[in-house]
């Protein structure tokens, strides 16, 4: 072996195989090299892309905000290219006319050793000039939010009126300019919100415009369902011995009513009954108003009334209480008026017992010419049912509204009901 080692073309062959290792070692890690440098590729997601136009007069649509990039090239510059991302990508359109455009978007301070691909590369714009227009604000509430027998009886916006701004043809589009009020069911009363304004199309598809100011305050007005009804005021009882009753009236003439919708239609006066019986002298009584059936609340409770009588002395005979002829006066009977059953409830009927055919007849005195310029379809007699709550008999004071400058006299005070479920 040491004499094999010792020979010179054993070691010539010896140094030229360690020569062709080497070569082949060190070729194959040049390629290696070069492959990582050229060959490193990654995607850089949501870059920004600016845009240059005038943006005091013209709008511009179509350019998205953010795009993809792919990059690939030596790994040190795709590394720091995605770590810095000290480039930007540009659409410039200074240039352009108005009307549509395809454009390029272009990428800067990028370096020329990367291989640069955009998604999309292209953009398709519409350059428009941009317009600012005034819009009166509408105010909505979804009404069923509202409580039971309650309405909006008026809604305000401050600012009345907002600025629109932005591109013509969506300007001149808007056909609502609309601010919704929220709320928790069972609304009662007036209140404030303040809410954002929608801008809207024919179709109520919401335009990309800007609004000035975007928010404005709503004052909504609720009330109750309500109706003003006249009082009518009617004697109860006899007067005393030598009294006689020259006038009841007050100075309130009407009353409001709060409640439901279809009891209010049903209800056209309110009657006030005065009791006479205990009348002495001339005087003013506050009475309490009575509160129909299915009422929730009168404006007033209370109402004051001046009573005026006559006192004779007992060598006098009395007058008759509504009746007091002269010697130019003339008295004339209307008979079979009949008597209007008003308030019943709709799950009532009712039949006339006394008197049993429902009229009346009706005695007056008034000036001769009076008496011929009127007659019985002048006479309004009816009774109110509406506080009746039970089957039955039942009585029920008349009341009278006749024609002025007249007195006179019913020949019944009351008539009695038969009231049963329909």
């Amino acid at each position: 072996m040491d004499k094999l080692m010792d020979r010179p073309w054993f070691l010539r062959f010896t140094a030229l195989a360690l020569a062709i290792i080497l070569f082949f070692s060190v070729q194959a890690d040049d390629e290696t090299n070069s492959s990582t440098v050229g060959d490193t590729q990654d995607v850089l997601r949501d870059v920004p892309v600016e845009v240059f136009y005038d943006n005091e007069n013209l709008v511009v649509t179509g350019v998205p905000k953010t795009v993809n990039i792919s990059i690939d090239g030596p790994s040190n510059l795709v590394s720091t290219t995605k770590l810095l991302r000290d480039f930007t990508l540009r659409v410039d359109l200074r240039t352009l006319n108005l009307g549509r455009h395809t454009v390029e978007i272009e990428a800067e301070n990028l370096s020329e050793k990367l291989n640069v691909r955009i998604d999309p590369p292209t953009v398709d714009v519409v350059i428009e000039e941009k317009i600012s227009k005034q819009f009166k604000v509408d105010p909505e509430l979804n009404e069923r939010l509202l409580a039971e027998d309650f309405y909006v009886d008026k809604m305000e916006v401050e600012p009345s009126t907002i600025q629109v701004t932005g591109a013509k043809s969506v300007v001149e589009a808007i056909s609502f300019v609309k601010v919704s009020v929220t709320g928790e069911p069972g609304i009662n009363k007036s209140f404030e919100q303040k809410s954002r304004v929608r801008v809207l199309d024919r179709d109520l598809n919401k335009l990309n415009v800007k609004i000035e100011p975007e928010e404005v305050t709503v004052k909504v007005e609720v009330k109750e369902n309500s109706k003003e009804v006249p009082i009518v005021l009617r004697e109860r009882g006899v007067p005393g011995e030598n009294i006689v009753i020259d006038s009841i009236l007050t100075n309130t003439k009407t009353v409001t009513l709060f409640g439901p919708q279809k009891t209010l239609e049903n209800i056209d006066e309110l009657r006030v009954d005065v009791d006479i019986s205990k009348v002495k002298e001339s005087q003013t009584v506050e009475l309490n108003l009575p509160k129909p059936k299915g009422v929730s609340k009168l404006s007033a409770d209370k109402i004051k009334v001046n009573i005026n009588v006559t006192t004779i002395s007992g060598d006098d005979s009395p007058p008759d209480v509504s009746i007091t002829p002269t010697e130019e006066d003339v008295t004339k009977e209307f008979k079979n008026i009949p008597v209007a059953v008003k308030g019943l409830d709709e799950k009532y009927s009712s039949t006339f017992l006394k008197p049993t055919d429902g009229v009346v007849d009706v005695t007056v005195t008034a000036k001769e010419d009076v008496i011929n310029s009127i007659d019985a379809s002048d006479f309004d007699i009816s009774i109110d049912a509406s506080g009746t709550d039970e089957e039955g008999e039942h009585a029920y004071p008349l009341t009278v509204v006749a024609p002025d400058n007249i007195a006179w006299k019913l020949s019944e005070n009351e008539v009695t009901l038969e009231i049963r479920l329909a």
